[in-house]
């Protein structure tokens, strides 16, 4: 029996993709970029190919539960960890470390959320199994760290103590973390050659995991601790739906990564986009000669420039005279918005909730 778990995070609702991405079928369970396969499932293939399928493990929300048994059949139910509220990437990391250290407490785990683009698999494998390895040897807290091509102000970044990163990536020890910043400040990064964009990918064994809740989240660690003997029971959904809603609403970063002193990050470069806007995924669309991507069909865009169309097809849709928008049609709303004001989406679909209600987000 291998000792390697991978656990999928795919409990998020993805709003910045509305309306395509709502509150029930939210951006994991879609097929965004047109390959045939959701998010979730292309997750899934990737690291079937690091672990074996009964080591993998998918923590979503209660209402979810249906869609992953639609996506992933082949997945056993109890490798489906059901939250019945969000509380964030802490409390879902500790339920799935918790679990797996009941089933293996010689563990080494792999978190990687349920939405993000890979293009070299190949090499996203082969990184995992390094980081794996050093894992299981150490008491590391390990994320991965993609080595940035531009100042994106989108993502969040890793500083590493080295100076400059040297041509044989190899694990460095973490200084500071930073959440997204200005235009400036992400130059200034990338400038100082010592900045890696945090890839949200984290690796370590089960045992240094748990030791890093006790030490720095020690509320959620005893709330958990105190089911071991109802992980793998008949009696742990009525134990998770009882104690999560107490859980702290933290991130693993904040809660976690940010405080441990013994947080290491491997550099990588395998393709990696976290497909957090509407123009990350325009990214990776071909364009026409004006600089227009589509997904769907019946689309006609005369005078129009830089602009991204996502339909199921079923309408034409026509824009002339646009430069750098996005319109995407959903069930029930159309979004014709300002590629540069994307990061606004998440406010929009918050007001559209508080005007017209949950039915149209």
């Amino acid at each position: 029996m291998t000792n390697q778990y991978c656990v999928i995070m795919a409990g998020g609702v993805g709003s910045r993709f509305w309306p395509i991405s709502t509150q029930r079928v939210p951006k994991q369970f879609l097929d965004i970029l047109g390959t045939g396969q959701s998010l979730l499932q292309l997750t899934y293939e990737r690291v079937s190919n690091l672990v074996p399928a009964e080591n993998i493990l998918v923590v979503t929300n209660l209402e979810y539960a249906d869609l992953v048994h639609e996506h992933l059949p082949i997945l056993p139910k109890n490798n489906i960890l059901l939250e019945p509220v969000r509380r964030n990437t802490a409390p879902c990391i500790a339920y799935a470390a918790f679990k797996i250290n009941k089933r293996n407490p010689d563990a080494t785990m792999v978190v990687t959320p349920s939405d993000h683009l890979i293009t070299n698999e190949a090499a996203y494998v082969e990184t995992l199994k390094n980081a794996l390895a050093i894992a299981a040897q150490n008491d590391f807290l390990i994320t991965l760290g993609i080595t940035p091509s531009r100042p994106e102000t989108g993502y969040g970044y890793i500083q590493f103590k080295e100076k400059k990163l040297a041509e044989d990536a190899t694990l460095k020890k973490v200084k500071t973390f930073t959440e997204k910043p200005d235009i400036e400040h992400a130059k200034a990064f990338i400038d100082s050659g010592d900045f890696l964009w945090n890839s949200g990918v984290f690796i370590w064994n089960v045992k240094t995991c748990l030791e890093g809740f006790s030490k720095h989240l020690p509320d959620v660690f005893d709330t958990f601790k105190d089911g071991l003997l109802s992980y793998d029971s008949v009696v742990e959904e009525v134990f998770i739906n009882t104690i999560y809603p107490q859980c702290e609403n933290i991130s693993i970063d904040y809660g976690l990564m940010e405080k441990a002193n013994n947080v290491y990050v491997l550099p990588a470069d395998f393709g990696w986009s976290d497909l957090g806007t509407w123009s990350s995924v325009m990214d990776h669309l071909k364009h026409d000669a004006h600089g227009n991507a589509t997904i769907g069909k019946r689309v006609l865009l005369p005078n129009t420039t830089d602009t991204l169309v996502v339909s199921d097809g079923k309408k034409v849709i026509v824009a002339d005279g646009l430069a750098g928008y996005v319109i995407a049609e959903g069930e029930h709303a159309i979004l014709i918005y300002p590629k540069e004001k994307e990061q606004e989406i998440k406010g929009i679909v918050s007001e559209v909730r508080l005007k017209w209600g949950d039915e149209f987000v």
